[in-house]
């Protein structure tokens, strides 16, 4: 499929996830004119990419996209974050990212994050590599795994979830996904040592 193509079929995945007019976003970041905008959406209509309400895709459409789903807290954001981040992007079309909310965040980490959810959510749905980042729910992380529906899981070098865990719990909600387990460099500094040392730096003047 063309390039232009796919990135509408992507930001039509995004904005059925986000429950938003898909239009005039498409027209923006594919640059394309009304009528040009027309003519790719009926191309797509007829190859059954997309439903005839011109807005959301057939389940041919959805199935033609690679969804990746990454998750985590992203309190403080640093390099170790953007490598892992692209290396999850390069596994397929979109990337859904999981921000974790705050109390999950304080079960993981042990501490309150410095940034709340809605925080956090911004940060990652700013950088470039993220087509959308959700807040994930509390005590399930299944419910968003099975409202995404994606067909690749990527797990970070740092996080505890396990391959077996994910994978049985995709099979109770009927999903096949695959696990990646992502090799991306292990980066010097942590959310955790960042906070340390800015609040030591701080004391020390």
């Amino acid at each position: 499929m063309e390039l232009i193509g796919k990135k509408i079929l992507s930001t039509m995945y995004v904005c059925q996830i986000n429950e938003k007019n898909p239009t005039d976003i498409i027209k923006k970041k594919c640059m394309l004119s009304d009528s040009q905008f027309n003519d790719k959406i009926e191309e797509l209509i007829k190859k059954k990419l997309v439903n005839e309400d011109r807005i959301t895709l057939t389940e041919t459409g959805r199935d033609s996209l690679r969804i990746v789903l990454a998750g985590g807290v992203f309190d403080i954001i640093h390099p170790g974050h953007i490598h892992t981040l692209n290396a999850a992007k390069l596994l397929g079309d979109v990337l859904v990212v999981v921000v974790a909310t705050d109390n999950t965040a304080v079960k993981m980490k042990k501490r309150t994050p410095i940034h709340s959810q809605e925080q956090r959510q911004e940060l990652v749905n700013s950088l470039e590599v993220v087509d959308l980042c959700l807040i994930g729910q509390e005590n399930d992380i299944f419910k968003t795994v099975n409202h995404v529906k994606p067909q690749i899981i990527a797990l970070g070098y740092d996080q505890i979830h396990q391959e077996k865990y994910i994978t049985e719990g995709c099979k109770k909600i009927k999903l096949n996904a695959k696990v990646a387990r992502l090799q991306s460099p292990i980066p010097e500094s942590s959310s955790s040592k960042i906070e340390k040392e800015y609040g030591e730096s701080i004391h020390g003047i």
